[in-house]
């Protein structure tokens, strides 16, 4: 059997020419590839970020171009009730959520990591609120806190009295606080599946032999292998939970719960910027003001998570 030959003579002036203006093209190639990712993102978040920004020094309306202010909105925040009230709500819900986002989905991980007949059941049912629109998920919730929900009736059944959920001030941001916490703990559960995948089994058997329990192994095993786990976690649910609008919108209603007490930031950027009259600098302002806290947030989760390697 005849042995492939290399042809090492020169190519003729055509092939030359074509192999030239493959390379001349090759360095745009992989902008050409990038450039719908690039003008997707250009288009709906770097300039709707710009404009937010630049707006924020303005007195726009939603009709009106407006002029620029300077820091008169920013000053203005400092006296505003409703921005004082709406910041107070969103970092009470990042005190509540964010703990129980962190701990929960890792104790679920690991009841759902054995391999035991019909854990792929329960491991779709905790992954099905995830995929649920949220809109769905918190109208079933008024419906079960509604003063004649299922939750009320079967108090009066078993001879209580009904229970506010949906008309008391702390009990709204509370009931908001655990529809975030169960639609979210199959996501997070996801996370820390993976993570708990990659610890070494030999672990966690060494401890058992050193006469470990199952809590003194999970403190001293399990949480240090996924630690960076934790602190992922950490970061994006304590943004999640700042910029929170939707279950505190659909418990409390568009006006926030009882005189507004339960209005959130994201709430308030909503009701300022919106309609007719909407004051899109005054509300570009304050969406100003919670981008620079979830900074803050995502900083100081980073900062701790690096104190703790040091």
């Amino acid at each position: 059997m005849a042995s492939p030959t290399l042809t090492t003579g020169a190519p003729d002036a055509r092939k030359g020419g074509g192999a030239r203006r493959v390379r001349r093209q090759l360095p745009a190639s992989p902008w050409l590839f990038a450039a719908p990712g690039l003008l997707i993102t250009g288009a709906f978040i770097l300039y709707p970020f710009v404009s937010t920004l630049v707006n924020s020094f303005t007195d726009r309306r939603m009709l009106v171009p407006g002029e620029f202010v300077g820091l008169a909105n920013f000053r203005e925040l400092l006296h505003d009730d409703m921005f004082w009230i709406g910041l107070r709500n969103s970092s009470l819900y990042v005190l509540g959520v964010v703990p129980a986002l962190v701990l929960l989905p890792l104790l679920l991980a690991l009841l759902v990591q054995k391999n035991i007949p019909g854990i792929t059941f329960f491991r779709s049912a905790f992954y099905t609120p995830v995929v649920a629109s949220i809109v769905v998920v918190g109208l079933i919730w008024v419906w079960l806190l509604d003063e004649r929900g299922l939750v009320n009736s079967l108090l009066e059944t078993l001879g209580g009295s009904p229970v506010g959920f949906l008309s008391d001030q702390w009990l709204i941001l509370l009931s908001a606080m655990g529809v975030t916490v169960w639609k979210g703990l199959g996501y997070y559960m996801i996370i820390y599946l993976a993570a708990l995948a990659n610890v070494p089994r030999e672990l966690h058997e060494a401890a058992a032999v050193d006469g470990a329990g199952a809590v003194r192994r999970f403190l001293t095993v399990t949480v240090p292998a996924v630690r960076s786990t934790m602190v992922l976690v950490a970061a994006l649910s304590s943004v999640a939970a700042f910029k929170v609008f939707s279950e505190v919108y659909l418990m409390a209603g568009p006006s926030g719960g009882p005189a507004g007490e339960d209005t959130t930031l994201v709430m308030l950027v909503q009701r300022t910027g919106t309609g007719l009259t909407g004051r899109v600098g005054y509300a570009s302002a304050i969406s100003v003001v919670v981008f620079a806290v979830t900074v803050v947030l995502m900083l100081l989760v980073l900062r701790a998570d690096r104190k703790e390697d040091a």
